[in-house]
């Protein structure tokens, strides 16, 4: 799911949590609403590590190629490929995030945040390839290695 619709629906979420749970002031509602979007940071970190570029206008010019490409492809030759693996996008993370919610609350937040924009990845997958990815690190880490790397 590109940027844009995690930001708008994120947006709502987040407003949907502020005006119906009032445990959620502005300060949580605005971790909750970054969080939801800028989990996608690891796709910056993806393009960083394969590149060896910095510049992250050329990341996501070069994450919309890959996606444009990836799209011309038959769904058959998308489910053979991959393009990085996403270090935030997974239940290790999200348990992390819960067991930090202890220490202080703004983990809480964050795990929000995070769990809604695994949801939407999860919802939006089937419309992209027949598997689905980002649930576990480890696991993708493991089914990756049997995959071609994109570009």
């Amino acid at each position: 799911m590109y940027p844009k619709y995690h930001i708008i629906l994120g947006f709502i979420f987040t407003l949907t949590l502020y005006f119906f749970f009032p445990q959620f002031n502005l300060f949580a509602s605005s971790i909750i609403f970054l969080s939801s979007f800028l989990i996608d940071i690891d796709h910056y970190l993806g393009y960083v590590y394969l590149k060896k570029d910095l510049n992250p206008m050329n990341a996501v010019k070069w994450h919309f190629k890959e996606s444009k490409e990836s799209l011309s492809l038959s769904r058959q030759e998308r489910n053979k490929r991959y393009a990085h693996l996403c270090i935030f996008h997974g239940i290790e993370i999200l348990l992390l995030l819960y067991l930090l919610a202890y220490l202080n609350s703004i983990f809480l937040f964050i795990l929000i945040g995070f769990s809604f924009h695994m949801i939407l990845d999860i919802i939006y997958q089937p419309s992209y390839h027949d598997r689905i990815d980002k649930l576990s690190l480890i696991y993708d880490y493991f089914k990756f290695k049997k995959l071609k790397r994109s570009n």
